[in-house]
């Protein structure tokens, strides 16, 4: 990805974000590099599960890619630890926490699925983090495994004692995203189990979520509104249903100058994937998610699923000509 002169591997954005405002983004691990295969992921499936912990990409890198899109005139709510993996699985996240703190106030939050926060080096390395983002998407065992597909040496009552561990010595803030799912989670048992859970945990709020994109598998449904709503009165404390963030992109990523423009010419010439989008303009496939979602929620694209895929077309190629 590029910014005039400057080339980015591993930063992308800022973009819109539901739960950060505008967030600069850093990518620590591969493509699919989990210790998860969520059923709902809008990545796909994992191609690479593993708790390995290692240094996939190098920290220098990384740090510098963040100096040079900050001095570009990035201006981020937050800069977020994510990506299009498991970023805790990545063994330098302490020292690249403590270098991005020396050289900027900007807020950094680590939005992580919680697998590996049993780990004492893991919490560690989060501890200097101003916001923590964990999931928790299952109340007992068998739907954590129906629904996560963990790495096998992976357990429910693991995950979770790191989960109720790390809020316990943790100075931030931490939001929990609960992800409930038609037909599989968002019924009267399985969530009055997972808030139970989230009672023990004691996070500073809970972000109830649903499927919003196309899912890795399509039995992974999304819960009406309106059943998102009622279930969030069985949560203990602050409670927030995620809707689909849908804002005016007021200035340009400084990672990549995107504009919803490029993406409809492209669209225009022949239906494409996010991942078709992500190489045809040198652009982090989360950024292009980000566009995807305006240009969905303006009407001006159609989603068409195809097989194990999704495509995105012109709604309305009179309206949004194609490109020569």
């Amino acid at each position: 990805m590029t910014a005039g002169p400057l080339t980015y591997q591993y930063v992308y954005g800022p973009v819109p974000s539901r739960r950060l405002g505008r967030s600069l983004g850093i990518d620590l691990v591969p493509y699919k590099t989990c210790t998860y295969d969520c059923i709902y992921c809008q990545l796909g499936c994992t191609t690479d599960k593993t708790v390995e912990r290692r240094e996939y990409v190098p920290v220098d890198a990384v740090v510098l890619e963040v100096e040079r899109a900050l001095s570009a005139g990035a201006r981020p709510d937050y800069i977020s630890l994510a990506g299009s993996g498991e970023p805790t699985l990545h063994s330098g996240v302490g020292e690249l926490v403590g270098r991005i703190k020396s050289m900027t106030d900007v807020p950094l939050a680590m939005i992580t699925n919680g697998s590996l926060l049993w780990m004492k080096k893991v919490q560690e390395d989060l501890l200097s983090t101003d916001l923590v983002l964990p999931s928790l998407d299952a109340g007992d065992a068998e739907t954590f495994q129906r629904v996560n597909r963990p790495e096998p040496t992976l357990s429910f009552d693991q995950m979770v004692d790191g989960l109720i561990g790390f809020t316990k010595r943790f100075g931030g803030e931490i939001k929990l995203e609960v992800m409930l799912l038609a037909g599989i989670t968002d019924t009267l048992e399985q969530v009055n189990k997972i808030a139970s859970i989230v009672r023990k945990i004691a996070p500073a709020r809970v972000q109830l979520n649903t499927a919003s994109r196309p899912p890795a598998e399509g039995f992974a449904l999304p819960v009406p509104q309106e059943t998102m709503m009622a279930l969030a009165g069985l949560f203990a404390g602050e409670v927030d249903v995620i809707c689909d963030f849908v804002a005016k992109q007021e200035e340009p990523s400084v990672v990549g100058e995107t504009t919803d423009a490029q993406i409809l010419a492209l669209v225009g010439r022949r239906p494409c994937t996010a991942e078709d989008i992500a190489a045809g303009l040198d652009l982090h496939v989360l950024d292009v998610f980000k566009h995807l979602d305006i240009l969905l929620a303006q009407k001006r694209i159609l989603m068409a699923p195809a097989g194990e895929k999704t495509f995105y077309a012109l709604a309305d190629p009179s309206k949004d000509p194609k490109a020569p």
